[in-house]
């Protein structure tokens, strides 16, 4: 590859303010591939990274996790995949040997890093990444669907990391495009009954049609839905898919003695939560996080997706071109009806 290659990219370099920029073209190392991006889905998170409350400190940064694209250059050692192979990301960098890594906990290792969080991702003409991380994908999966791996292996997860059964009741908060994911998610689980909150109308008609046994439009009206369709016990699990303190504390009234709450929604660093410690330690509540899927919830969230376990026509409603990546960014902000806004090449 020549040394003055040059890409284009979308560097944040400060909150709320992108710069399209010729910046070098990545070179592919040893153990690494070139991958030439097709789309990349924007996330909460990135929307967290634009308005400076996420990862503030990582700045200038490009940003852009959700990539799907193909493989144009391998490193020699690479022998496992090929080239013009259409292929997914896992974004999250660890050491591979600690005992974080091990147990498939890699974002509590000491030296993680995340493509397109902590360093440099995807919303660039080309990436390119450790092969170990990378995973194909077969011919058969539209590239819109196969862009869907990363937030659908979050919820994996997440539904892992709550432990979530058959028959279990669930609330969700939040029926954006994650808390669309989750329901679905659920369905395939056998959780029941699974309930949702979220005002938005048109998101509230997709959380239905996702498989939601109900959905509450207004939020003083979610009480009463939850115990009556809970026995008044409350539900088994409760998970917050926005990332506002007040509807974690929301979370903490709906959930039954003995049931916990699913921590997913981000929220800025500064927020905390006032748990009232003793009525927990005798309901025998708890808190499980989950932030982002890994290793293993990556292929299994690809496989779910090959076999048209969700669906998926709501999530590939809008695109733009690098270049318009801040109007993208401001349809996101803008809580507009659409479940998924994506940059495309």
């Amino acid at each position: 590859m020549a040394e003055n290659a040059h890409m284009k990219a979308a560097v944040l370099v400060e909150p709320g303010r992108f710069e399209v920029r010729d910046v070098p073209k990545p070179t592919c190392g040893r153990d690494e591939v070139l991958i030439r991006i097709e789309r990349v889905g924007i996330c909460g998170t990135d929307l967290h990274i634009f308005n400076g409350h996420y990862a503030a400190d990582k700045l200038p940064l490009i940003p852009g996790h959700e990539a799907v694209g193909i493989i144009e250059q391998m490193g020699e050692a690479v022998k496992h995949l090929e080239k013009g192979c259409r292929v997914v990301v896992d974004i999250n960098l660890g050491c591979g040997q600690c005992y974080y890594c091990r147990r498939n906990e890699i974002l509590n290792c000491s030296r993680m890093e995340q493509l397109g969080i902590s360093c440099d991702g995807a919303f660039a003409q080309y990436m390119a990444v450790p092969s170990r991380l990378v995973i194909p994908v077969a011919g058969t999966v539209p590239v819109e669907v196969a862009a869907l791996t990363e937030p659908v292996a979050c919820v994996v997860r997440a539904t892992r990391k709550a432990d979530i059964r058959f028959g279990q009741s669930v609330v969700v908060l939040g029926g954006g495009p994650i808390g669309n994911l989750h329901v679905q998610m659920l369905r395939l689980v056998g959780a029941a009954p699974i309930i949702v909150s979220e005002p938005n109308e048109t998101r509230a008609r997709l959380a239905q049609e996702a498989g939601a046994d109900a959905v509450v439009t207004h939020g003083d009206q979610l009480h009463e839905t939850v115990m009556s369709m809970t026995d008044g016990r409350g539900a088994d699990v409760v998970i917050e898919s926005v990332g506002l303190p007040a509807l974690y504390e929301l979370a903490l009234s709906l959930i039954r003695p003995g049931g916990h709450i699913s921590a997913f929604g981000l929220t800025s660093p500064d927020d905390a939560l006032p748990m009232p410690i003793l009525e927990t330690i005798l309901r025998e509540n708890s808190i499980k996080g989950s932030v982002a899927g890994m290793g293993e919830d990556m292929h299994d969230a690809l496989t779910l997706l090959s076999h048209d376990r969700f669906r998926t026509d709501a999530f590939a409603t809008r695109s733009y071109p690098l270049e318009d990546i801040r109007q993208a960014f401001e349809t996101v902000a803008d809580q507009s009806d659409s479940l998924k806004t994506s940059i495309t090449f």
